[in-house]
């Protein structure tokens, strides 16, 4: 059964896309570089775009209030919605098929399973406090956005912060300070003795993609006549859902990473199914996973909303060059 090699499917997208990031990521170092020197300047690449998620969300309800996509970072805009689509159909598999934090984040807590023999799980009160946290700051985000007036959100969308914030975070993370060092720190201690710490407790964006994630056609389904109630698709969850006992997993949590699935002892008492009624293999799911993302930035580019309409004489001037 397909469904078996999922995971080591699922793996080699995870690497794919963290070597497709950081190949952005030393672009867009060469293109600042190129800035401050005044040598020959590179190509820009606009996908660096999708590490400024509050800019594709003010960008979008901008969009969705009327004013159309921004043309200072449009490839921000497209990003996010294609996310944002892709958890509508598909579930969070963003955040463990894509995201590069996700995968670092897996990779941590992996490490400390092997080393440890487990990974730690915090009270069940302690676990719902701490989630609490990125639904706060989900609802910041949200509620700025949603009450801003057209005008004001343009006006931060069209403002010089804004234009030149992709180089105010990479000359943030080139110079840290002493707190960002020290929160990034213990962020990445703490992922290795727990499952996903800062996608689970402190991640917007994964927690605007669950709640969407709760309209999607699509959800695990177990099929209790098969289920021999042997708890290792409770045991393989990094989001430590109680899959034995649902009939459904439509909870914010899932990540969509299909571990349940794939370690499951009996092959069909857990499937993804589409309506509860048609079941969707794994390579059908990887598939649509690469499909999705990779044509929503492809009609973004084809629409002419991709490149940003900042001219390199504009970055200098607003970084005081």
């Amino acid at each position: 059964m397909f469904n078996r090699y999922v995971q080591p499917l699922r793996g080699l997208i995870q690497i794919v896309f963290l070597l497709l990031s950081l190949l952005i990521g030393f672009q867009f170092v060469r293109f600042v570089g190129a800035l401050f020197s005044g040598g020959p300047l590179p190509l820009r690449p606009a996908a660096i775009e999708a590490f400024l998620p509050i800019s594709g969300l003010y960008g979008a309800v901008a969009w969705l209030k009327g004013g159309g996509i921004n043309p200072v970072h449009p490839a921000a805009v497209v990003i996010f919605t294609t996310i944002v689509v892709i958890a509508l159909l598909l579930r969070r598999a963003f955040c463990s098929w894509i995201c590069p934090i996700g995968t670092i984040s897996e990779w941590l807590w992996k490490l400390g399973f092997r080393k440890l023999q487990r990974n730690l799980t915090p009270p069940r009160w302690l676990d719902s406090s701490l989630r609490v946290i990125k639904h706060v700051l989900l609802g910041f985000f949200l509620a700025t956005a949603l009450s801003w007036s057209l005008e004001a959100l343009e006006g931060f969308l069209y403002s010089g912060y804004h234009a030149v914030s992709d180089v105010k975070l990479l000359q943030l993370f080139r110079s840290p300070s002493v707190t960002t060092l020290a929160v990034a720190a213990l962020l990445l201690a703490l992922s290795i003795p727990l499952r996903n710490p800062f996608c689970r407790y402190l991640c917007p964006y994964g927690a605007l993609l669950g709640v969407v994630a709760l309209v999607s056609p699509l959800a695990v389904q177990r099929d209790p006549k098969q289920c021999v109630s042997c708890g290792v698709c409770n045991q393989v969850c990094p989001s430590r859902l109680d899959i034995m006992h649902a009939s459904r997993v439509n909870q914010q949590e899932c990540l969509g990473c299909w571990r349940c699935i794939s370690h499951c002892r009996v092959h069909s008492a857990l499937s993804m199914r589409a309506f509860g009624r048609y079941t969707l293999q794994g390579i059908v799911f990887a598939l649509l996973v690469l499909l999705l993302f990779w044509g929503g930035t492809r009609l973004g580019k084809a629409s002419g909303h991709w490149q940003t309409i900042v001219s390199p004489a504009d970055y200098r001037e607003l970084l005081g060059q």
